[in-house]
């Protein structure tokens, strides 16, 4: 068993084109969206896997490697699923979703991903979460919010703000989702098979698929932000936030 990290990057996007090729104190976000990845110690590799040939080029300029797959995909995760076919991965593999707009990635947060699968072999999936301190993110949309069960496992992911807080006593811990996800090669091929549920069409999150139709999510917390950029804004902030 090996464990591969996938960053699936699309170059078309609603809010910010071209997303992938943003600048970030000079460099493409894809660039530093690889490089950090390469830092994590337990990838055997890191793959980029892309719609565009623009893309491809910029990562091979690095000396990264990097795969065109299929413009007609609908997801990352059927995109990544296309890349480990290429690469005929084995079955029992692990492949990490790493997301391409998330240039201050912390390399120890894969670590923390794939933990809960290298240590029940019964876990098809996993992803990782991180609690809120900001107030203005438990209610932004674009900050997906999750619960989770005693075990650790995904109860539900949502754009709104849960569990709904009902004084008196304590209020909850609420966990922001990171958008990072490791499944095992052989769930991966089960996953991209499944039909898009009810809640999914909703909500728009695709992990709510596999909690659909009934497989479990390990999720990990962790102390990391991770920051994602979807507008130009967030581009800013990075940029603030790689100066300090």
């Amino acid at each position: 068993m090996k464990i591969y990290g996938f960053i699936p990057a699309r170059y078309g996007s609603t809010r910010l084109p071209g997303k992938p090729l943003a600048l970030i104190a000079g460099r493409p976000m894809i660039v530093h969206v690889y490089e950090r990845a390469r830092l994590s110690s337990v990838l055997e590799k890191v793959v980029v896997a892309t719609d565009d040939e623009r893309i491809k080029k910029v990562v091979e300029e690095i000396e990264g490697e990097a795969l065109l797959t299929s413009k007609e995909h609908t997801c990352g995760t059927e995109r990544i699923a296309e890349a480990a076919e290429i690469l005929r991965l084995a079955p029992d593999d692990i492949v990490v979703n790493i997301q391409a707009d998330q240039p201050l990635l912390e390399p120890a947060v894969i670590e923390e991903l794939v933990k809960p699968l290298l240590l029940n072999a019964d876990l098809p999936m996993a992803t990782v979460a991180v609690p809120i301190e900001r107030e203005e993110d438990k209610h932004d949309p674009n900050r997906v919010k999750v619960v989770l069960n005693k075990e650790g496992q995904a109860i539900y992911f949502s754009r709104s703000l849960i569990p709904f807080y009902r004084p008196p006593g304590p209020s909850p811990t609420y966990l922001r989702h990171i958008g990072l996800y490791a499944y095992r090669k052989e769930f991966l091929d089960t996953f991209v098979r499944l039909s898009p549920g009810e809640l999914e069409q909703a909500e728009k999150l695709e992990q709510l698929r596999a909690l659909e139709h009934g497989y479990p999510i390990a999720v990990s917390v962790t102390k990391y932000e991770c920051p994602e950029v979807d507008t130009p804004e967030d581009l800013k902030k990075i940029e603030e936030l790689l100066a300090k």
